[in-house]
């Protein structure tokens, strides 16, 4: 076994990585940029060695960087996490011709499957039935055009040596080719090092439906099941589950089975997936094979029992798998979220800063059987770059069942605790809540299909709302008596705690009467029915974890004058608590009306411009692309929302904005 290997990523992987070695009695080694000096990946393991500046062109994804770092530290073996060069087969080659074990596939499996053109050319070869489209290298956008008309669309644009959604577009027309092309290749080029695009029909109503496969230099190879994946935006996963509530035995088998055999056919070792998209009659077409360990392997693990980055490693060391596929049994379910440093509520765009508050659910067992499990690579106090993937952690938890494993995220995303930046925990707790994704009736096509118009938060059902209502107005009390106790107020001035109260939630005004004992507080509504609440909260304290009528209700808890911000599956709101004569005041105030910033355009988020596409004085139409700006790795196009003249433009390419920076103005 090694004594001593290199992670060449960041993150939250490598800080996964690290976990398995350390348990494994193997020492670590780090590499870092400028922007990771102070990351928890550098402080987690054994030595740390400086690889260059911050953009990953010019410390993650540079080679010789990293071998210069291996034959620093003299590292045995190197492992890559994914994305960067996880699947660069020039990478593996260096390290083989230095004498150091690449922790993955050799070289010549990652040449063949590693790359989708070739792989897709060796599934067709092997007879497995793939998704009809154009295999060849794409020189230019009017190639790619004339390709996508054969095809039919829609179609996809996607970077040959490309993974995380990174470098893939799906277009409609021939505007969209064009467009899509052209920043596809641009963010395969500065993600991959390799700007190579090829295009495939894209099929509508599509589950993403993905096979985990192992296998040792001994000839054994076996699958750990299957993942499901459609839950998409953009074409990158945000929510997983292990195993699939579409698939049955037969289908699972035959899938499991077609994995195993291609990964036989190129000679791989290691973990690897193999993707598949399934349709509606459980039609299954290979999509391509990940030569690496997936973002999303935890739910594998959960209910398999495999520690997979453990075998990855004893594979390398070659060591022979210590089971058969009889015995890899599924064990319940689970679910991951992905945590992603994206605001919800400005169309998912890229946030940066300060993590000022960073507190995950507690991990292992729960009080319900369940299981919660959290993979990051950050801490409180550190910074989100705009450099990086915008993934910052990954929840999962378990559950005898489904229905369990739901639940479970569902309590453990509340109790996540957030600050500093925007973040998609309140989308993530409203797909979890979604009937359409409790049922299983979901395809890649969901998130565009229930969220059209992007996300705007949700509106509690009124079960949960009075729920709500009930906490609030207990919680109320506990802060008014505190505030009664305060010191210095004038003789005959005592602030007194009465009983009735009126809470205003959603736009509703609900009037309570509070009684109260030493273990909580009755809540009396004015139709005559109770609910009993009973916490430990404190006034400070910015999360509430309550019982409500016995069962649990967690919340984020802010101040704002006369009541709390709050919240909890995936709804944030103003929830404000008054004496009846203050609700009636209240009413008769006048709401704030926000600036007009129509003539602007803003910068969406901090990002750095790539390109003006127009001038002073143009005319524009609605939907046309006016600029282009660049965060986290992905291109976003900045489109106008309406008609309008070009008065001024603000900006220049390659400039850096911060968030609602002017780019330009309209007349």
């Amino acid at each position: 076994m090694f004594k001593k290997i290199l992670i060449a990523n960041r993150g939250e992987i490598a800080c996964r990585v690290i976990k398995s070695a350390r348990a494994m009695g193997i020492k670590t080694v780090a590499v870092y940029s400028d922007a990771d000096r102070g990351a928890l990946h550098v402080r987690m393991a054994d030595e740390a060695v400086h690889i260059g500046p911050a953009p990953a062109n010019q410390s993650y994804i540079v080679i010789e960087k990293i071998m210069a770092a291996v034959r620093q530290t003299g590292a045995e073996a190197v492992h890559p996490g994914y994305g960067f060069l996880s699947e660069n087969m020039n990478f593996a080659a260096a390290l083989e011709r230095e004498g150091v074990v690449f922790i993955g596939p050799p070289s010549s499996a990652i040449e063949q499957m590693g790359d989708k053109i070739t792989s897709k050319k060796l599934a067709m070869e092997a007879g497995v039935s793939t998704v009809p489209g154009y295999m060849g290298i794409i020189a230019d956008a009017e190639e790619a055009v004339r390709i996508s008309g054969e095809i039919g669309y829609p179609v996809m644009i996607k970077a040959s040596a490309g993974g995380g959604g990174k470098g893939m577009r799906i277009a409609w027309s021939e505007g969209e080719v064009a467009e899509g092309f052209a920043s596809s290749k641009n963010e395969a080029a500065a993600s991959f090092g390799d700007d190579r695009i090829f295009i495939e029909k894209f099929v509508t109503q599509p589950r993403h439906i993905e096979i985990q496969v192992l296998a040792d230099q001994h000839g054994n190879c076996v699958y750990l099941h299957e993942r499901e994946c459609s839950i998409q935006r953009r074409n990158q996963k945000v929510i997983e589950e292990a195993p699939s509530p579409f698939l049955d035995a037969a289908t699972r088998k035959a899938m499991g089975e077609q994995a195993c055999a291609l990964a036989q056919a190129v000679g791989y070792t290691s973990a690897g997936t193999v993707e598949f998209i399934v349709d509606g009659a459980k039609n299954f077409y290979f999509l391509e094979m990940n030569t690496r360990l997936q973002v999303e392997h935890p739910v594998t693990e959960l209910i398999t029992g495999v520690d997979l980055v453990e075998q990855m490693i004893r594979v390398a060391a070659g060591q022979a798998l210590p089971f058969k596929q009889a015995d890899l049994k599924i064990n319940g379910w689970a679910m991951e979220s992905r945590l992603y440093a994206e605001d919800p509520y400005r169309g998912f765009l890229p946030s940066i800063g300060r993590l000022t508050r960073y507190r995950p659910p507690v991990e292992g067992e729960t009080p319900r059987g369940g299981i919660v499990r959290n993979d990051t690579g950050v801490f409180e106090g550190g910074e989100i770059s705009m450099f990086y993937d915008p993934m910052i952690a990954k929840l999962c938890t378990w559950g005898p069942t489904r229905a369990q494993a739901i639940e479970e995220m569902r309590l453990a995303l509340d109790t996540f605790e957030v600050e500093g930046i925007g973040h998609n925990l309140p989308f993530c707790s409203a797909v979890m809540d979604h009937p359409r994704f409790v049922s299983g009736d979901i395809t890649t096509a969901f998130i565009a299909e229930e969220y059209p118009d992007g996300f705007a938060g949700v509106t509690l059902k009124d079960d949960l709302a009075r729920r709500v209502v009930a906490a609030a107005a207990a919680m109320n009390r506990v802060a008014e008596i505190r505030r009664s106790r305060i010191s210095g107020t004038m003789d005959n001035h005592e602030r007194k705690v009465g009983s009735d109260w009126t809470v205003t939630l959603q736009g509703a005004a609900h009037p309570v009467v509070i009684a109260a004992d030493r273990a909580g507080s009755t809540i009396r509504f004015a139709d005559g029915t109770q609910m009993r609440v009973e916490s430990d909260w404190t006034p400070g304290q910015p999360l509430a974890r309550l019982t409500v009528d016995g069962t649990p209700l967690v919340m984020k808890v802010g101040k704002v004058p006369q009541g709390f911000r709050l919240r909890l599956r995936g709804a944030e709101f103003l929830c404000h608590v008054r004496t009846p004569r203050q609700a009636e005041l209240a009413g008769l105030m006048l709401e704030k009306v926000p600036a007009d910033t129509s003539k602007y355009l803003l910068c969406p988020m901090p990002g750095l411009i790539v390109k003006i596409n127009v001038a002073v004085g143009d005319e524009v139409q609605e939907g046309q692309a006016l600029a282009t700006v660049e965060a986290m790795k992905m291109e976003n196009i900045l489109r106008a929302e309406k008609k309008g003249v070009i008065k001024s433009v603000n900006a220049t390419a390659g400039a850096s904005l911060k968030v609602d920076e002017v780019i330009m103005e309209f007349e």
